[in-house]
């Protein structure tokens, strides 16, 4: 660059877009304090020059490609107007065959009632989903993306571990779901080959992710529909069938106790997972949007589908108790034979239809994963910043099909167990970031410069951060409580040899409280 410019000239030849931005210091009264639009980029920067990057960005918005990335979305352009949207999104996400396997693994996997499990569900999907609903509130004021909001907890060089963390996370689960979704397939017909029920699930999301944000908000605003009415048939037929079973009385003792926890865990897994993703699909908010209403909305969304769609799961794994047929179909075929075994014996065909529906449900599972997963690969460096971010949707595709074709057959069991146990990254991603946000930035938004997003020497070093981080691995190490290792106090919190997982809880409270004090030591020393 020749130095500093304005917005109609700063730009490179070879359109740097980081190196685009808008040095605009005035100030907008807002409601709720003064924010400036500095480093913002405009639309229209994304197209302008000879690149190859212009060039592609050229190509795509001729079919109404969203062109940006992790550019800061300027306030003249956080447009969408639709505020049930922000619920819709997350509602359809979590209306899917996923969650509801999350509350069917309360029976045959950790031996747990109905009530128990109900009880569990609600309370621990009621905690998982705070951070979710609480840092969606940060994209219409600042109109960053999350992994890039994350530059101000973890710093400019410290995020890109975070941001890797996230990547395994999107493309781990998104190659377990689709798995998932090819098996309902399978179920209905033993003919269709697990590699074609995979490409189908990954080509409709790929096709979706890759138009973006808009497309993505507009798909998941009704795919919500027949998967909800699906899910009422399931209802209705397994209510009628008379095989739910309450297994009242409760249980009690170690081994229920190490249930309950080991349960909560996997439910607050799913519940927060979210969190990585959550201002993703806010940032084209208007930034006076009251925060409360984008932080209801999201929680209605989470709540009502992942409370409904895990108790149904966990009503319908009651019948594994007594019924011998649930439990061979859950043996045989997982999640898609429970719901087969449900649907099938009683509707016929008209059940079967039911049941490869559900294996669809699984795209608007994998739409936030696969259009986060873009965000987060350009966050790594300068270079994969100038790859388009409809390119890099395209590679995670590849990348998460080219898993899970393989993992199908061979080792899908081996891939979930390494996505439960990179799962406790989460806790410790929310025990540094709102320590930072309460503690030293004292819980407003005026405490932030969002327009130094793109200035290392402006934001927080990142080693207080990343050494928390460490701290907080031990203690999911310590606590964590999986069928191939145990922790010292997880074997404590249950019945051997399994105990109870509470993995989650001791990553968030070690990484809380070391970075509350290698942070006040960070400050101190280079005074940001």
């Amino acid at each position: 660059m020749e130095g500093k410019m304005s917005l109609s000239s700063n730009m490179k030849a070879s359109h740097d877009v980081e190196g685009a931005r808008k040095e605009d210091t005035s100030l907008e009264d807002y409601g709720f304090g003064y924010v400036g639009d500095g480093n913002a980029v405009h639309r229209q920067e994304f197209t302008s020059g000879a690149s190859m990057y212009a060039k592609l960005q050229r190509f795509a918005g001729r079919f109404g490609v969203e062109q940006r990335g992790i550019e800061r979305v300027p306030s003249d352009e956080r447009t969408d107007s639709s505020m049930s949207q922000v619920g819709t999104l997350w509602f359809s996400a979590n209306m899917v065959v996923s969650s509801f396997a999350i509350g069917a693994l309360a029976r045959p996997v950790f031996q747990l009632g109905f009530v128990d499990s109900a009880l569990t569900i609600v309370f621990i999907n009621l905690l998982g989903i705070m951070p979710v609903c609480f840092f969606s509130t940060f994209g219409p004021r600042f109109g960053l993306r999350q992994m890039v909001l994350s530059r101000f907890w973890f710093g400019f060089y410290g995020v890109k571990l975070i941001a890797i963390f996230n990547i395994l996370a999107c493309m781990g689960w998104s190659a377990v779901n689709v798995i998932v979704g090819a098996q309902f397939f399978h179920a209905v017909n033993g003919n269709v080959p697990g590699w074609a029920g995979i490409l189908v699930i990954a080509v409709a999301t790929l096709i979706i992710c890759t138009f973006g944000y808009r497309i993505v908000h507009l798909y998941e605003k009704w795919s919500w529909v027949p998967m909800f009415i699906i899910f009422l048939i399931v209802l209705g037929t397994f209510a009628h069938s008379g095989e739910f079973n309450s297994l009242l009385p409760l249980e009690s003792g170690p081994a229920e106790a190490g249930g309950v926890l080991s349960f909560a865990a996997s439910v607050f897994g799913f519940a927060t997972g979210w969190t990585s993703y959550a201002a993703d699909y806010t940032v084209y908010q208007p930034v006076g949007r009251p925060r409360r209403s984008i932080f209801l909305w999201t929680f209605a969304g989470l709540f009502v589908s992942l409370c409904f769609t895990e108790l149904l799961g966990a009503a319908v794994a009651t019948a594994m108790a007594t019924n011998d047929a649930y439990l061979e179909a859950y043996n045989d075929a997982h999640i898609g034979g429970l719901l087969a075994q449900v649907l099938v014996p009683t509707l016929g065909r008209f059940g079967e239809f039911c049941v490869v529906l559900l294996g669809l449900s699984i795209i608007g599972n994998n739409c936030p994963n696969i259009y986060s997963v873009s965000l987060s690969l350009q966050v790594l460096s300068e270079h994969t910043q100038r790859v388009p971010r409809f390119v890099w949707t395209l590679v995670g595709t590849a990348v998460y099909v080219a898993v899970a074709i393989p993992g199908y057959a061979n080792f899908e069991d081996a891939l979930e167990s390494f996505m439960l146990v990179i799962g406790y990254w989460l806790a410790i991603y929310e025990g540094v970031s709102l320590t930072e946000h309460f503690v030293f930035r004292r819980g407003s938004l005026t405490n932030y410069a969002p327009e130094t997003y793109t200035d290392p020497k402006r934001l927080p070093p990142g080693f207080a951060a990343i050494t928390a981080f460490c701290v907080g691995v031990a203690g999911a190490v310590l606590g964590m409580a999986q069928k191939w290792f145990t922790g010292p106090i997880g074997a404590l919190c249950g019945a051997p040899p399994y105990g109870g997982d509470v993995g989650f809880e001791l990553a968030f409270s070690f990484a809380a409280l070391s970075y509350l004090v290698l942070r006040t030591i960070e400050r101190g020393y280079f005074g940001r």
